[in-house]
């Protein structure tokens, strides 16, 4: 999936860019366009043309069904400019009702084309199976769709993704057999069609959402098991050669891919290294909302050596495009499970409910989802945190100020009532005090019992008002 660093003409693409200075990125977060627009650019690529990153990605109806394939410039890796819906229900007949999934883009120097490839369906079921081609003369314009059909007229073909390696082969990677095989292809000298099935891999393992790339020579596969939309175990593969023998599949990172799925590998090339940037969806169908709804995760890849890979957590993650060094920062886990100190018990949204309003309590910890916490580090000193089975935000009720006020899930908003500021009080406790009105979250009456009422109250030194955070 790693695509080649193409240097065009000035002309094609406006004014350069300027040198872009280091940002960061806080992970399990949506990202904003320049206009304030939720970036929609899910299960996507990037294709680096001159100063610019481009991130195409699917953008979804409300019911999941497609609405275009987008596409994002950026010079940064942060400050995204909606640049296009490149392809749209208009483009073609057959896609006036479909789904569209991971779209993928290189570009062919012989043909002058962007060449995109995706998974198309119906938009009812998952009964196509379906690669579709799409081609245009800039990055950034209208893409002209060509069809879609079966590799070879025979093979289903899922989740896909492209790679372009250094003597201008492409490649296409694809789900097959209902998932059970991945296929690899090699593209036709246009991109634009399959030239022969290079090999299936690992049959009947049930991998999808490759991502693929190259480093020092060897090639390396990311996939994710076949589970919907919850996360899974992402495993890694290598090779010395696309045609060769690839190895067994190894895990990479932690059992859910720190709740997120492969999408991409981005290689950042600066000068001074070449890092790999692991570019992963956490899916809002996993808490059974729309896919617009997810988040992103992106973490830096690691080499303990020449074919192997590693994958770590970090809240954030800093990116110098310019030196091409990318590094994690900050504590803390993808999740976490918020210990009363009083009472030994867990915060807890009751009967996993994903309904707004439903209020906070304590209880046995029990690893549900409905006790798992993304802690999403604001930048400003405060976090929200976002409750894992419902993608909801913790919410004082109607940001009262009062002693004794709700504290529930709702839907995340931004809201001060929403924003809370870890304090700590030693031993590895802290106070989670609510920006809007600087009080604490506080187990009523310091109550012992399953079920007791979490609300804010003024922060004092109580054990009921001190939390341990612990890796879920």
């Amino acid at each position: 999936m790693v695509l080649s660093l193409l240097v065009l003409a000035a002309g094609l693409l406006g004014a350069p860019a300027a040198s872009a200075a280091p940002v960061t990125v806080t992970n399990g977060s949506q990202f904003t366009d320049t206009s304030g627009a939720l970036v929609h650019a899910h299960g996507g690529g990037v294709l680096k043309v001159g100063a610019y990153y481009y991130w195409f990605g699917e953008n979804r109806n409300a019911d999941d069904t497609f609405k275009a394939v987008s596409v994002y410039r950026s010079a940064d890796l942060k400050t995204w400019e909606h640049r296009n819906d490149v392809l749209t229900q208009s483009s073609a007949a057959e896609l006036g009702r479909a789904k569209i999934e991971r779209p993928k883009v290189i570009y062919n120097s012989s043909t002058g084309q962007y060449v995109m490839w995706m998974h198309k369906e119906n938009g009812d079921d998952y009964a196509e199976a379906r690669a579709a081609v799409a081609t245009s003369s800039t990055v950034d314009g209208n893409y002209t769709y060509r069809g879609s059909f079966r590799p070879l007229g025979v093979h289903m073909s899922r989740d896909l993704t492209l790679f372009q390696d250094d003597d201008g082969t492409a490649y296409m990677a694809s789900a097959a057999r209902e998932n059970a095989d991945l296929n690899v292809y090699r593209l036709t000298a246009d991109y634009t069609g399959i030239g022969a099935l290079v090999q299936t891999l690992w049959p009947g393992s049930y991998r999808e959402a490759p991502a693929m790339f190259k480093r020092n020579g060897v090639y390396f596969m990311v996939t994710s098991a076949a589970t919907g939309w919850q996360p899974n175990q992402q495993k890694y593969a290598t090779a010395t050669s696309v045609a060769g023998t690839w190895s067994g599949l190894a895990n990479l990172g932690d059992s859910t891919g720190y709740g997120s799925q492969a999408a991409y590998v981005l290689p950042l090339q600066g000068s001074s290294a070449t890092s790999y940037l692991f570019m992963g969806d956490r899916w809002a169908g996993a808490w059974n909302r729309p896919v617009v709804e997810s988040r992103y995760v992106w973490l830096p890849l690691s080499f303990p050596s020449a074919t192997t890979v590693s994958l770590s957590w970090y809240p954030q993650v800093t990116i110098d495009p310019a030196t091409g060094v990318v590094t994690g920062s900050g504590t803390g886990s993808a999740y976490e499970t918020l210990v009363a100190r009083h009472s030994g018990k867990c915060a807890d949204i009751p009967g996993s409910s994903r309904g707004d309003g439903v209020q906070l309590t304590q209880y046995s910890c029990n690893n549900g989802w409905n006790q798992h916490w993304s802690v999403l580090d604001l930048g400003n000193g405060y976090a929200t945190l976002i409750a894992r089975h419902s993608g909801k935000c913790l919410d004082v009720a109607d940001a009262s100020t009062a002693d004794g006020a709700a504290v529930a899930q709702w839907a995340c908003n931004g809201g001060t009532n929403q924003q809370w500021q870890a304090q700590a009080v030693g031993g590895g406790y802290v106070r989670w005090v609510a920006r809007h009105s600087g009080k604490c979250l506080d187990v009523v009456s310091g109550s012992t019992a399953d079920g007791a009422a979490v609300k804010q109250y003024p922060c004092t030194a109580v054990a009921n008002q001190q939390w341990l955070r612990k890796a879920a």
